[in-house]
């Protein structure tokens, strides 16, 4: 590519500037349709682990399943098969047919959007790769994002697979597994498609770009442990605040043995955790503002810096109104959903600060 473009002369330079900036528009574009696919998967997830919906089908069917049961008897197939499994030995007993298909839709339909994903990312990544319009560099990165997507819904099932013989719902662990898989997919597609929007200042300085990556682990931390409050109901209890079961730091937090279990499967400790990381996080979000306003005085990097704070506050705001209502279901949703929109805009915010991906023209005359 440097030999070639070289030998342009400056007008077939110009052109073929222009066609790569063609070309990142389409992809990007293409990437924030993705991102908002994977934003509603996420949050249908969310509502069916809040509806008790997710081990409504009892069988991974990667392609037979996609089409639901269509008549009578397939859904009296379907209704014998959660029959079978503890919980509705346990928790749904004697639930009717009518019951059972508002719990199966929504598990159905995250299902579905899960494979609709795939099929939204997958297809134009081939288009745009036979026809040449990826960079050299961008290949590999979509290319190992589809292979994480696969991944997930691997992990997905072996989620639903935890509670189908033994236990009345799913495991913790694999529950918060399957949500950082999902929000790392979500967060590294948004650096992608930063990275190929334009700039329209040089990078941040290197204290702001770290603090800036920083934050994104942070937010991803804080969604894991939230998914540690949500697989074992630990929002359910304790929902006083600011003060916890009357206390600043309440008894009963390392009850288990083994200690590092109570990290993961005492709700008292794992609710105290997601509290106290959120406090720590929105302090760190509150520095980062004024580090950056004074670092990086009138520019973009600081004004996003300020929104980030604020969608920390905002978010942090709406997960105590959620406790305080004792996880009512259009909250928590609403949780859920700002806490994915405060991760894709944290990694924004690191991704800009660090500039754009260089056009292959750029590299190649520099060269």
């Amino acid at each position: 590519m440097a030999a070639i473009t070289t030998t342009l002369t400056p007008l077939a330079a110009r052109s073929e500037h222009d066609r790569q900036l063609r070309n990142r528009a389409l992809v990007r574009g293409w990437l924030y349709v993705v991102l908002l696919a994977l934003f509603t998967l996420v949050l249908v997830g969310g509502a069916t682990r809040l509806t008790d919906s997710g081990l409504s089908i009892t069988e991974w069917k990667p392609v037979h399943g996609v089409v639901p049961p269509l008549s009578d008897s397939d859904w009296q197939e379907e209704f014998a098969k959660y029959r079978q499994i503890p919980e509705y030995e346990q928790i749904n007993k004697g639930m009717t047919l009518s019951e059972f298909k508002r719990i199966f839709w929504w598990e159905w339909a995250h299902r579905f959007l899960a494979r609709g994903v795939g099929f939204v990312f997958a297809l134009p990544l081939v288009f745009f790769w036979a026809t040449g319009r990826l960079e050299p560099g961008l290949a590999p990165k979509l290319a190992g994002l589809l292979l994480l997507g696969g991944l997930q819904g691997a992990v997905g099932w072996w989620m639903v697979a935890s509670g189908l013989v033994e236990r009345v719902d799913v495991s913790q662990y694999r529950l918060a597994l399957h949500l950082t898989l999902a929000c790392l997919i979500f967060a590294a597609t948004m650096i992608v498609a930063r990275g190929l929007a334009p700039h329209s200042l040089p990078m941040a300085s290197p204290p702001t770009r770290r603090f800036a990556g920083f934050l994104v682990l942070a937010v991803l931390v804080q969604i894991t442990l939230g998914a540690f409050v949500a697989g074992l109901d630990a929002g359910l209890s304790y929902n006083d605040w600011p003060l916890m079961d009357g206390a600043v730091i309440p008894e009963d937090l390392m009850v288990m043995e083994a200690a590092w279990r109570n990290f993961f499967e005492n709700p008292k400790m794992v609710q105290f955790m997601h509290r106290l990381v959120a406090y720590l996080l929105l302090a760190a979000a509150l520095w980062h503002m004024i580090d950056t306003r004074r670092r990086e005085a009138g520019t973009t990097h600081a004004r996003r810096a300020l929104v980030l704070f604020h969608l920390i506050l905002g978010q942090a705001a709406i997960g105590v109104a959620t406790l305080a209502m004792n996880v009512q279901p259009h909250l928590a949703l609403l949780h859920q959903a700002m806490a994915l929109g405060v991760l894709g805009f944290a990694a924004a915010h690191w991704r800009g600060a660090r500039g754009p991906y260089p056009l292959q023209t750029d590299i190649a005359i520099r060269t």
